[in-house]
């Protein structure tokens, strides 16, 4: 009983956590990413929101970038912070401006996304990454 109500985290398992969400964030996400690649590569016209004004073509770029390459970087946690910039914009944009007339079913799996993006935004992507990798090596030498 004393375990479960024990409120100090444990580092291992606070890693093996945050590598656990890495995967599982970044693998979902790149199926959301996939058609749209093949809707951009497939040629013919866009059919696709442009809520910023940018065009439909550059707007589905956009989320292709954040969508699938971002996910990738996370995935391996690769400037874990600095790709999930994209993708929290990418979720904003569409909870609160593509889906912003929706009901909360149209735009909840946005909105889950769009936190957990900000939370491996704010604990970054853990000891199991490549930025750990890199930090470590730079850490090490004289």
């Amino acid at each position: 009983m004393k375990r479960l109500l024990r409120t100090t985290l444990n580092q291992d398992y606070m890693n093996i956590v945050i590598l656990a969400l890495r995967i599982t964030v970044a693998v979902f996400m790149i199926t959301h990413a996939l058609p749209k690649i093949n809707k951009l590569l497939a040629g013919g016209e866009i059919q696709f929101p442009d809520p910023i004004g940018v065009g439909p073509t550059f707007s589905l770029a956009l989320a292709v970038f954040a969508e699938f390459f971002c996910s990738i970087l996370i995935g391996i946690g690769l400037v874990t912070r600095l790709a999930s910039v994209p993708l929290i914009i990418t979720m904003a944009v569409a909870a609160f401006i593509v889906h912003a007339t929706d009901p909360l079913k149209g735009k909840e799996l946005a909105l889950i996304y769009l936190i957990l993006y900000i939370i491996l935004f704010i604990i970054g992507s853990g000891k199991f990454s490549v930025d750990y990798l890199i930090t470590r090596k730079k850490n090490l030498k004289p």
